[in-house]
């Protein structure tokens, strides 16, 4: 018997998100379809304020779209309560923000290990898996350093360790680069992509370098409320 097909990781649906400013109504998205299937990766290219960063708020659940479905590995965020929408952002969803978020007074190690634990999961066994994840990262013998006594590469380092930590369903990196100088950039990315394919995760990452598109395995365009495919002939999403 032939299995049944995996479930996509991403499917947007008559997606749109409006915001109201003052007597303006203002379209970000506007009928976005879209599917990703599990373990791609994805770059969302764009212009400051051209809806990467709202895009990413929809896909991880932290806001909610104006209209149409957000559905990751088969749930429906839109269908969920607010708390549930929490609970399944802090159980299968990892970020990585363009400065870091690492909290000062913890050590590299507690920050890694701090959102799985509040998720419940058994102190012991995170901080063998965080251990091993620090290594991945070369930070292995800076897991009692605290954050500030780190390079900004290698703050990104512990981030992505604790983005991976939990095993997410999927992974949203807002310019994570963004912050660092390119040499570093270019070995972040690297990591980041590596671990993410060793691991089989699907990252989607909003960026404004098209030079980290030429790593990715699609590159979509956030132009005007549309998600186009970038390349020269470049036209609106079908599904």
């Amino acid at each position: 018997m032939a299995e049944a097909p995996q479930a996509a990781a991403i499917e947007l649906r008559g997606l749109r998100k409006r915001f109201q400013e003052g007597d303006t109504e203002r379209t970000v998205l506007e009928s976005v379809d879209l599917v990703i299937p599990p373990g791609q990766f994805v770059v969302l290219l764009g212009q400051s304020g051209s809806g990467k960063s709202t895009l990413l708020h929809l896909l991880g659940g932290i806001d909610s779209p104006s209209s149409g479905s957000v559905c990751i590995g088969g749930v429906d965020l839109t269908a969920l309560d607010e708390r549930r929408r929490t609970l399944f952002r802090r159980d299968r969803i990892g970020f990585i923000f363009q400065f870091f978020n690492l909290i000062p007074t913890l050590s590299v190690l507690e920050n890694v290990t701090l959102p799985s634990e509040l998720a419940g999961l058994p102190r012991p066994a995170l901080e063998t898996a965080a251990l091993h994840l620090l290594g991945q990262v070369g930070l292995a013998d800076r897991a009692s350093t605290m954050p500030d006594r780190l390079s900004g590469g290698q703050q990104q380092r512990v981030a992505i360790a604790r983005a991976l930590l939990h095993q997410p369903l999927l992974i949203l990196a807002d310019e994570p680069t963004g912050n660092l100088d390119e040499h570093t950039g270019e070995q972040v990315l690297r990591l980041l992509v590596a671990l993410t394919r060793q691991q089989g995760r699907t990252l989607i990452m909003a960026t404004h370098n098209a030079a980290i598109a030429e790593q990715a395995d699609r590159v979509l365009r956030v132009q005007e409320g549309h998600l186009l495919e970038a390349g020269p002939a470049a036209a609106p999403l079908t599904a």
